[in-house]
């Protein structure tokens, strides 16, 4: 149709030099295929076309009842009977309903009825239905001579106003009868045959409008991770670099006194690498590890077991930024004393069965704090202050074990949608085992914790299921569709500080 149409409207202007209006020349066709067409033709410069708007009035289902049965108010005045009696206005009003309580006021303000008592009674003997005769004008012509009819009926909402659009069209620049193809781009093939040469290619308008993209959203877990970081930059924390996601054994469980017998380093817990399946080699202080396990150090007796440098350097995909943080002690432990605090925020990986609340691939949010000052109290502050940042008050800390802290809890809050508490965390301060041989001078201790971000992320928005914020299944509606995430910002630089002094 569209290539037939372009035809049509190319001889008609040969014929005739010009279409002064296509809605009369072209009758059948819609003015959105017309209008396709001369766009298409305007581009090849071959015709120039105005617009032109037509508007006319057309009856609404309520005007076409009154043209049908007679305006309102003279339904009104007909139910009335001649004489001075006339019709009692509640026997009008249960008779004619609508028609009753909208004709009255314009029957009495044309006076052609008037009240005697409770009734209605005529003034005149005949009247003449204008509003009728009006519309039966506008329906047939489209419009009325007097523009306060048209401003009354259209008050009343018994006509509405339509536009029809169509086109004067005449010759353009490079007019013909003859319709090429036009190539939209410029291939490999046109250039090896030279059929560029004698292409007519399409022009680019560069006014139009583009498609909107449609990303450019940040996942909700992005919301929350900016959130934290400037949590941990308010309290005058340092990122440490986490773009290792493959470690060595030793890193990720020796050199936090992880003993190498521990179910934690299964292959049902732990995802080991087969190519390359080890390390190269093992840090300086390897041997210093080494002791510590075999024989104690530090008021421990150790682990008692013989140490395998071969275990060690097995790689895995690290189960906890904790390997990274063992990493950054060491090297604060090369510098000379000062207290710090470093956080990281990225993925960790873990060989365990999916569920609700658990999923192999995860964030883990890690904070470290090494200062001479530190204590068990001095965490639990901190972490009460921190959550709190977050919108989340009701926390649960319950004494735990891990290797390498001594004392541990275990962070749970309080989750509506479940209507249970779930664990988001583990914290505790390092073992003098661990601190020594990476080099930490004796009277520095160091607090951790590590801290899911799917969880705290599930809270703030209310996702039951883990599944349903990462993964294959996540909706990108849900995505898109989530506000920013906004945290509690009261907190400033000195909330650690404050944490420590309270707990002390």
């Amino acid at each position: 149709m569209s290539e037939e149409l372009k035809l049509s409207i190319l001889n008609k202007l040969e014929s005739e030099n010009s279409i002064a209006d296509t809605k009369t020349a072209f009758v059948d066709v819609s003015p959105e295929t017309i209008l396709g067409a001369l766009k298409s033709l305007e581009s090849q410069e071959k015709v120039n076309y105005k617009t032109l708007t037509t508007e006319f009035w057309t009856i609404e289902a309520e005007g076409q009842d009154q043209i049908d049965n007679g305006s309102y108010e003279a339904r009104i005045f007909y139910a009335v009977p001649a004489g001075e009696e006339g019709i009692t206005i509640a026997e009008l009003n249960s008779k004619y309903g609508k028609v009753a309580s909208l004709g009255q006021g314009k029957a009495f303000q044309n006076k052609w009825v008037k009240k005697n008592g409770s009734s209605i009674v005529r003034l005149v003997d005949s009247i003449v239905d204008q509003i009728k005769a009006d519309l039966e004008v506008v329906q047939a012509t489209g419009s009325h001579p007097n523009t306060n009819v048209i401003r009354d009926l259209k008050r009343r909402s018994l006509i509405k106003q339509n536009k029809v659009l169509s086109y004067s069209v005449s010759k353009g620049a490079n007019f013909s009868t003859e319709l090429k193809k036009q190539a939209t781009d410029l291939t490999v093939e046109m250039l090896h045959s030279g059929a560029w040469k004698n292409a007519e290619f399409k022009k680019f308008n560069f006014d139009s409008l583009g498609v909107n993209p449609s990303g450019g959203h940040l996942h909700p877990l992005m919301k929350v991770r900016e959130e934290f970081r400037q949590i941990f930059f308010d309290t005058g924390f340092e990122e440490m670099p986490t773009n290792e996601f493959v470690v060595s054994s030793f890193w990720n469980f020796d050199a936090l006194f992880v003993p190498q017998q521990h179910a934690a380093r299964d292959l049902q817990d732990t995802f080991f690498l087969k190519e390359p399946a080890v390390a190269t080699e093992l840090p300086e202080f390897w041997e210093t590890v080494k002791d510590v396990h075999e024989k104690g150090g530090y008021g421990s007796i150790g682990y008692r077991y013989p140490w395998s440098q071969e275990e060690a350097k097995k790689l895995v995909l690290r189960t906890h930024t904790t390997a990274v943080s063992s990493q950054m002690l060491h090297k604060l432990a090369q510098e000379p004393y000062r207290p710090a605090k470093y956080f990281s925020i990225d993925r960790v990986y873990r060989n365990e069965a999916v569920d609700a609340t658990h999923l192999a691939e995860f964030h883990q949010v890690e904070g470290i704090i090494a200062d001479k000052n530190m204590s068990l109290g001095s965490l639990i502050a901190f972490m009460d202050r921190f959550f709190q940042k977050m919108g989340i008050t009701k926390l649960r800390f319950k004494p735990a074990y891990n290797p390498y802290t001594e004392p541990s809890l275990e962070i749970f809050s309080w989750h509506e949608g479940l209507n249970t508490w779930v664990e988001i965390g583990n914290s505790g301060m390092f073992r003098p085992e661990m601190l020594r041989p990476l080099g930490l001078e004796e009277g520095v201790q160091v607090a951790g914790f590590g801290l899911s971000l799917e969880r705290p992320t599930m809270i703030k928005y209310g996702v039951d299921n883990i599944r349903a914020l990462v993964g294959h299944k996540v909706d990108l509606g849900m995505v898109e569709s989530n506000p920013a995430c906004r945290l509690d910002k009261k907190m400033g630089k000195e909330v650690f500080q404050s944490a420590v002094e309270t707990a002390n």
